[in-house]
This record gives structure tokens, C-alpha cells and sequence, in this order.
């Protein structure tokens, strides 16, 4: 009879065979230890039509941003509880009748003009009217609420979950009829261990230095108490005092006058409506403002160029804003004038970045 020959592997044949074996082994000694199957991400950024989500799994938070209308986060569930006002059943809702909701940004100024024109680099830039995106005798907030960004990036690891929307302010003749400065604006949401920070950057792309004066609006509430039961500590050491207008007079005061307890004033009392200054800050420049239910907390944490910052929490309504601001009500107009010593500016071709964060703890 023929002899039979032995079978042969190549090197490679038996390297790929005693790799699979090894690998078998490992995979069998995982699962006996219960370590076979992979670990649930912590963080999620998906993006559905208008609306880009980002979650944070471990802490239970989800928020949700709307490019489309002014990039706005509209929604911030924390274990099930809504901590931002937003009381429309849609985005197309509040696309036919917007009003006081979510976070809105605030630019190219926030708060009230006292004029219908602005100041900067010496000169006056009258507003016109007649192109109808700035309106009243004391323009408010600018004009930027409703604008369309681009989303450039969604995304996330194992350290948090983004989206970074751009807007490119430039390239709109009746913005630019405005405020005839030439930028970008960026805006990151970045959500880490339950916290989200807001990260923005301007680009002043134009020949002169850009005064600064943006903020944002958050409108924020507690789910475990009435408003009238919340408390708020304001990061600040004065009050710009102001007119019946609500235009700063230059004057500033104590907060202790207005809040004989600023880190701990029961808002059932208080209509506010006040700008506060001289911000209480850490060993890395923030300050912090908060409000508190029975266990619930928000803090609203600003970075050190945020300047300035805004309570309003008007009485009867179920919401508190503490706004980030670069530079006080008016503060445009006031430091042209030598009353307001703090307004920022960009260098051409200079970029200014700053952050805020919203924290909650308690839910």
C-alpha cells in the first residue's frame, strides 16, 4: 500500500492557528470572570434632523441643542428632570413664536442699548432701522437669536460628547449693516461628567479692534421646589445700580444693599431684574452663582472673561436666568464715554474664547 503523506502547515498556516487558539483561551477566561462582554459607552453625540443629543449615560444627563435656531441647547435632562424653561411642545413651535426658553446666545451685544447706535474705536454706528433686525428705542440682546449655524463637528469618547457649530457673521449684508466688524463665531457644547460647558470663540477678521459685549441666557428652573422656595448665591461684590430703563448709571453699590445675604437669598421675596459686577472668583478665575431647592442644585460657573453678570428671575414665573456676560448692560456705550473701565477687545486677526459651565448635583 501506499504510504500516506504527513499533512503540512505552512508558518503561516500554524501561526494564524495557534493565534485563534490563544485568542479562545483568553476570551473563555474572561467570560468565566464575567469580563466578556464590553463595557456601555458613557457618552453619545448623534445628531436627528435639527436637533443634535448628547448623553452622558453614567450621570443620566442628556442635552439637546438646536443649531437651526440660533444653536441653542433647549433641553438639559438630568435623571429625568428638566433643569432649562422651555415650554413649547416643538421646535417648530417655538420657531412660529419664540420667546424666554433655553439658552439662548446674546449678539453681537447682549442686554439694552441706550441708544439705537453703539460706540467703539471713537467712532458712533448708527443703527438702520429700516432693515428691521434691530428694534426699539433701547436695542435689546442683538440679533443673532434665530440664525442658522453650521454643525462641523459631532462626536465623542470616552471622556465626554460635543458638537461645535460655526457661524460665519460676515458673510450677511444686513448683519454686517449693523455692526460692520467682520468675524466668526464658534460655539462648543461639551457635556463631561454631567456638566456641560459652553466653550465660544470669536474671530475678528476685520482691519480694527472688535469691542466684545455677548453673553448668554440661560433659562434655568428646579424641579424639587416652587420658585418661591429657591434659594441663590451670587458669585458677585456689587450692583451697577440702574435706571428706570434698566440702563446702568455708572454707580455701583454693596450687593449687601440690594441682598443683605447674597450667598443665600430666598427669591419669594425678590423681583429681579439686576446686574452685578466685581465677580467673586477662584484660584483659576471662575466665579460661581447657584440656586438651590430642598436637595436640588444648579451652578452656573463663569469663566474669568465673563465680566459681569445678570439675575433675572422675574416674581410668578417658575425660572431663574443667571447670564454669563463679556461686559455689563450698555457697556458699549458707557465705555466710550469713560464710565465703564472693562470692555474687551479683539485684535484684528485675535481670537477671544471664554467658557461657561452649568453644573447640577442633587437629582
Amino acid at each position: 500500500m501506499p504510504s500516506r503523506s504527513p499533512t503540512r502547515f505552512s508558518k503561516s498556516a500554524f501561526r494564524q492557528t495557534a493565534s485563534r487558539r490563544a485568542s479562545s483561551l483568553v476570551i473563555a477566561g474572561l467570560l468565566s470572570l464575567g469580563l466578556g462582554a464590553p463595557a456601555a459607552a458613557q457618552y453619545s453625540a448623534r445628531r436627528d434632523g435639527d436637533v443634535v443629543r448628547l448623553e452622558d449615560a453614567q450621570t443620566g444627563t442628556v442635552v439637546s441643542i438646536a443649531p437651526s435656531l440660533g444653536d441653542m441647547a433647549f433641553e438639559m435632562k438630568v435623571k429625568g428632570h428638566e433643569i432649562l424653561h422651555f415650554p413649547y411642545a416643538s421646535l417648530d413651535e417655538f420657531r412660529a413664536r419664540p420667546g424666554l426658553a433655553g439658552v439662548p446666545l446674546l449678539a453681537p451685544w447682549a442686554n439694552r442699548l441706550d441708544e439705537q447706535a453703539f460706540y467703539a474705536n471713537g467712532r458712533k454706528f448708527a443703527f438702520d432701522m429700516e432693515l428691521g433686525n434691530v428694534r426699539g428705542a433701547h436695542p435689546i440682546h442683538g440679533f443673532l437669536r434665530m440664525a442658522s449655524w453650521e454643525v462641523v463637528e459631532v462626536n465623542a469618547d470616552s471622556q465626554a460628547a460635543w458638537v461645535t457649530s460655526r457661524l460665519e457673521f460676515f458673510r450677511q449684508p444686513d448683519w454686517m449693516a449693523q455692526f460692520p466688524f467682520a468675524h466668526t463665531l464658534e460655539i462648543t457644547y461639551r457635556l463631561d461628567n454631567g456638566t456641560l460647558e459652553v466653550d465660544t470663540r470669536i474671530n475678528n477678521l476685520s482691519a480694527e479692534p472688535m469691542p466684545v459685549a455677548i453673553g448668554f441666557h440661560p433659562y434655568l428652573k428646579l424641579t424639587d421646589a416652587p420658585r418661591d422656595e429657591w434659594t441663590v448665591s451670587i458669585g458677585a461684590r456689587t450692583e451697577w445700580t440702574l435706571a428706570p430703563d434698566k440702563i446702568p448709571t455708572g454707580e455701583t453699590r454693596p450687593i449687601e444693599q440690594l441682598l443683605p445675604n447674597p450667598r443665600a437669598a430666598v427669591l419669594k421675596p425678590l423681583d429681579l431684574d439686576h446686574v452685578f459686577g466685581d465677580l467673586i472668583r477662584d484660584g483659576s478665575g471662575r466665579s460661581v452663582t447657584s440656586i438651590k431647592g430642598k436637595s436640588q442644585q444648579i451652578e452656573i460657573v463663569m469663566g474669568p472673561n465673563y465680566r459681569a453678570t445678570v439675575v433675572y428671575a422675574p416674581a410668578g414665573r417658575e425660572f431663574i436666568c443667571v447670564e454669563p456676560m463679556a461686559g455689563i448692560t450698555n457697556a458699549l456705550n458707557l465705555a466710550h464715554r469713560g464710565v465703564y473701565k472693562e470692555l474687551q477687545t479683539i485684535a484684528p486677526g485675535a481670537v477671544w474664547e471664554e467658557r461657561f459651565w452649568i453644573r447640577a448635583a442633587g437629582f
